[in-house]
């Protein structure tokens, strides 16, 4: 019996960005509930009142949570077309954890200055953790993903 299935980039792949819209939503949401609401180390915007503070961390939460819903969805719509591959997915939601982690170290903190990791502390040793962690996150999943390319992943 001949397999049928297409083989798929895994950068075309609908498993690795729905994954990595989820993977996204989900360091936020680690961000949000351990950085800004657990520690209380800092708000999403910290240049105005507190007021203003909590309202940017609920504009985050809202934005997550609605990544969050998207993700799911095209993961659905992976698996109703044939498409879903997990490991597919594995790299795409590595990929997102680093790209937001990533993001948020270099262009919220230090680009924009939106908010620092910590205040009133020598914040040099969390901003290497914080960008370290992310651009290993980051690699591994691109790596993942350039490795499966290779292989030609069929999903199903």
């Amino acid at each position: 019996m001949t397999d049928t299935r297409a083989t798929i980039h895994p950068f075309r792949a609908r498993s690795f960005w729905a994954a990595f819209l989820l993977g996204i939503a989900v360091i936020a949401a680690i961000d949000e509930i351990v950085f800004h609401q657990l520690l209380q180390w800092h708000h999403f915007y910290d240049g105005e009142t507190p007021a203003i503070g909590l309202l940017t961390d609920g504009l985050l939460h809202a934005g997550e949570l609605a990544a969050l819903v998207a993700g799911f969805f095209l993961v659905l719509d992976a698996h109703r077309r044939g498409e879903w591959s997990p490991p597919l997915a594995g790299a795409g939601f590595l990929t997102g954890l680093g790209f937001f982690q990533l993001w948020d170290g270099t262009i919220n903190h230090k680009v924009l200055g939106l908010h620092q990791i910590r205040y009133d502390v020598d914040v040099l040793p969390y901003d290497i953790v914080w960008v370290s962690a992310a651009a290993v996150l980051l690699v591994a999943g691109l790596a993942w993903a350039r490795q499966l390319g290779r292989r030609e992943v069929t999903p199903g």
